[in-house]
């Protein structure tokens, strides 16, 4: 595919374009540190480098699940914990590893997290059996929320605040390649050289973002021992569990709510309970509880959990309407899938420079209309339309994702504290990992239920698009509902912000 001609590593010139242009004027970073434009513009490739091979890490392992299956002689509800493994340590750590990261020094945590990673995906390679598979994935998904969490956090050391917007939308245009590209490469390696490779591929990718984050990343700066911010283990041993409680409530059983999904999300609601109090009564909390008062910060993790529901939409029930629907072949549905991914990559850069110049709450917004309408013409979408009928509203929705996510993530990181830097970070890609968990489940089961049938892989085609149409529905109403909210952190909004 012509997009892997953008990853930083291999020199592409539109990439480099793209980072000369977020440091082509002068600026001050974080801390007062004039920095020279060579310079940033190699760090902020590591961190594109680093965002790109967390994401690759999700969607590249999708792909060889039938062929693990075989390989291991197991059930999809074994091998479905190389995926869930993965997420799972994502989820449930990245926003201790944050924290972490605010006080001993975000750029060494950083570069840990990379060795974590690499070795990891080494270990997968090697891999003899599918429980030691299965440890070393939940091990590289450590590995990828430090990377997730802190690449967002070096922005504000990395670049000119003016760039902010800039940054996250090369951030988030890797993000989209590594997703995009994850099925078609996994694919292609396993096809050439067997399972084994989709995880080898990335040890020589993570040495390069290694050595570009150890030679280019600015140093941490040494606080005083007084002004460090202290960690919280009872805090982050209970959000852990609350959070992987949540994420198994969501994801097992394959559709079904039954009496194992009900007592995971009461666990969840207790572990919840109990990490409020928690947080109320320790010196140095993992989450200042005060800060969720802040309307704009607030807003901005509920609207990026809300909008990952509806994209999550696209991924659960996209597959099903062309295959099913349009009886596509599996080749001819990857690529149509691949279609909403680019348009995110493509659209992700421009609307950083222009949130930079117009401001990100009004990006945000844009964004958020572009989607709404996309899922309005998906949920009243006749099947005689065919490809172009599904790929036009596909577009309208995912260049609007393209620019909310971009704006969002700017609008929060922006002016957060250097102090808060790795723990908002964090909260925002655990808001966004949450909504795509709980989208899977309530809109799958929507799309289920609209589609009147239990066993959705075997409905007739007009179920499916019934299904489809219900599911894009709902989704319409999540993102006026994430609209609402937008507008109502506008009016709260300081006015220089």
């Amino acid at each position: 595919m012509a997009i892997v001609m953008m990853t930083p590593s291999t020199g592409s010139p539109t990439t480099e374009n793209i980072v000369k242009s977020i440091v082509a004027e002068p600026g001050q970073v974080e801390g007062g540190r004039a920095e020279q434009g060579p310079s940033i513009r190699w760090a902020l490739s590591s961190l594109a480098l680093s965002m790109l091979l967390s994401s690759l890490g999700t969607s590249i392992a999708n792909v060889g699940l039938p062929t693990l299956a075989q390989a291991f002689n197991a059930s999809f509800q074994a091998v479905q914990w190389v995926v869930l493994a993965y997420l799972l340590a994502i989820t449930t750590l990245i926003v201790g590893i944050g924290r972490i990261g605010d006080s001993i020094g975000r750029r060494r945590l950083l570069l840990t997290g990379i060795v974590v990673f690499t070795a990891a995906s080494a270990l997968c390679g090697v891999a003899p059996t599918l429980s030691l598979l299965i440890a070393a994935r939940a091990l590289q998904g450590l590995g990828a929320g430090i990377m997730m969490a802190l690449t967002l956090a070096m922005v504000g050391e990395t670049v000119p605040k003016a760039r902010t917007g800039s940054a996250m939308g090369l951030l988030g245009t890797m993000s989209a390649i590594g997703t995009a590209l994850g099925p078609s490469l996994g694919g292609v390696l396993i096809a050439g050289f067997g399972w084994r490779a989709i995880f080898f591929v990335i040890v020589p990718l993570g040495i390069v973002s290694f050595v570009l984050a150890h030679l280019h990343l600015p140093i941490d700066r040494r606080e005083p021992t007084a002004a460090r911010t202290g960690f919280d283990p009872l805090g982050t041993l209970l959000l852990a569990l609350t959070l992987g409680a949540y994420a198994l409530a969501m994801t097992l059983g394959r559709g079904s709510f039954g009496p194992q999904n009900i007592a995971l999300l009461g666990a969840a609601v207790g572990g919840a309970v109990l990490f409020g109090f928690a947080e109320r009564r320790v010196a140095s909390p993992l989450i200042r509880l005060a800060m969720l008062s802040d309307a704009p910060l607030r807003a901005g993790l509920a609207t990026s959990a809300l909008v990952s529901m509806v994209m999550m939409a696209t991924m659960v029930v996209g597959p099903f309407y062309l295959s099913r629907a349009l009886s596509l072949d599996a080749a001819l549905v990857g690529l149509v899938l691949s279609v909403g991914p680019l348009m995110v990559a493509l659209t992700a850069v421009p609307a950083g420079r222009i949130a930079d110049r117009v401001g990100a709450p009004r990006m945000t917004i844009a964004g958020l209309i572009g989607m709404a309408v996309g899922a309005v013409m998906l949920a009243l979408l006749p099947t005689t339309s065919g490809i172009p009928g599904y790929l036009a509203p596909i577009v309208v929705l995912t260049i609007g994702y393209g620019m909310f996510q971009t704006a969002n993530n700017t609008a929060v990181m922006k002016d957060v504290g250097a102090e808060h830097r790795g723990v908002v970070s964090g909260m925002l890609n655990l808001s966004r990992n949450l909504g795509l968990i709980t989208g899977a489940s309530v809109l799958g089961a929507v799309f289920a239920f609209a589609s009147a049938t239990t066993e959705v892989a075997t409905a007739n085609p007009a179920a499916v698009a019934t299904g489809m149409r219900a599911t894009f529905a709902v989704a319409a109403a999540l993102v006026v509902v994430a609209m609402v909210i937008i507008a109502d952190s506008v009016r709260h909004r300081r006015p220089d912000a």
